[in-house]
């Protein structure tokens, strides 16, 4: 992880930066000389939406994928968890869902292969840039792709790759891991690092929490919500966001149901009660 660090900190102070307007030559196809060579030992964080697209393409739930095509490091300087893709153990630690013709979850390929050869960043805060997020190409001896004639700006570049569904719903999730609690240095329980990697990265067990528990019987959802997050991935994803920011930081994104708070309140009246 130290070594990531490190990479953002030249990222930030010796990369070009490109505005979404800048173009830059790139192409990848299969004649390209070093087509898939890029596709091994290499970190790829997996976002929340990432992991629904592939479980999804893959059709098995979000606790099958995690165990069998993910790991999830522990470094003591990480605030929250993160996922990462697991490689294949064979030479080139190469991607597993990658074939010699290429790419077998193209469709559903994560954020940060979309955006190859492109990367994105945000000046650290307080820096004197006018720039909330800038671009920058990650020019790697290996690729040859730079070679090719093709020429394109950033956006077009991103609306050809389909980024703009990641990122809006990438937003939601960027809102959660730069919360000011974070950046207090404030540091989750082991509980609520269970809920945040459970709501993040398995969502088919969250959407069980959800169902199989009280939870709906505590928290007052209403019916539309209720009925739009039993089959569909993202809009549970979005509440459980939500969720989060209510469990993890005392925001008051959820409401809980008068009957509950006023059969809490009997309880610790009885408590003071039997302690007198």
């Amino acid at each position: 992880m130290q070594d990531i660090e490190r990479l953002k900190d030249e990222i930030l102070r010796d990369y070009p930066r490109l505005t979404r307007e800048d173009s830059f030559s790139f192409e990848c196809h299969p004649g390209v000389p070093c087509f898939n060579d890029c596709c091994g030992d290499v970190n790829i964080f997996l976002t929340p939406y990432d992991i629904i697209r592939l479980k999804n393409h893959l059709g098995i739930s979000s606790s099958k994928f995690l165990s069998e095509h993910t790991i999830a490091p522990f470094d003591k300087n990480l605030t929250y968890p993160v996922v990462l893709l697991k490689m294949n153990e064979d030479a080139r630690k190469s991607c597993p869902f990658v074939k010699p013709e290429g790419c077998s979850v193209y469709e559903d390929r994560p954020w940060s292969c979309r955006m190859y050869p492109l990367g994105m960043a945000s000046p650290k805060e307080g820096e004197d840039t006018s720039e909330e997020e800038f671009f920058f190409l990650m020019k790697e001896e290996v690729c040859k792709g730079f070679a090719e004639r093709k020429g394109q700006t950033v956006t077009e570049w991103l609306t050809a790759q389909k980024i703009q569904d990641y990122n809006e719903i990438g937003t939601h999730f960027k809102e959660i891991v730069l919360h000011p609690f974070f950046r207090k240095g404030n540091h989750l329980t082991p509980e609520k690092i269970e809920m945040f990697f459970m709501v993040c990265y398995n969502i088919d067990a969250y959407r069980d929490f959800v169902f199989k528990s009280s939870f709906l019987d505590r928290f007052d959802v209403d019916a539309e919500i209720v009925e739009g997050i039993k089959g569909d991935d993202v809009e549970l994803l979005k509440f459980g966001y939500g969720w989060l920011r209510f469990s993890m930081f005392g925001e008051q994104t959820m409401t809980i149901k008068s009957g509950v708070l006023e059969a809490r309140e009997r309880e610790l009246a009885a408590k003071r009660t039997d302690v007198s």
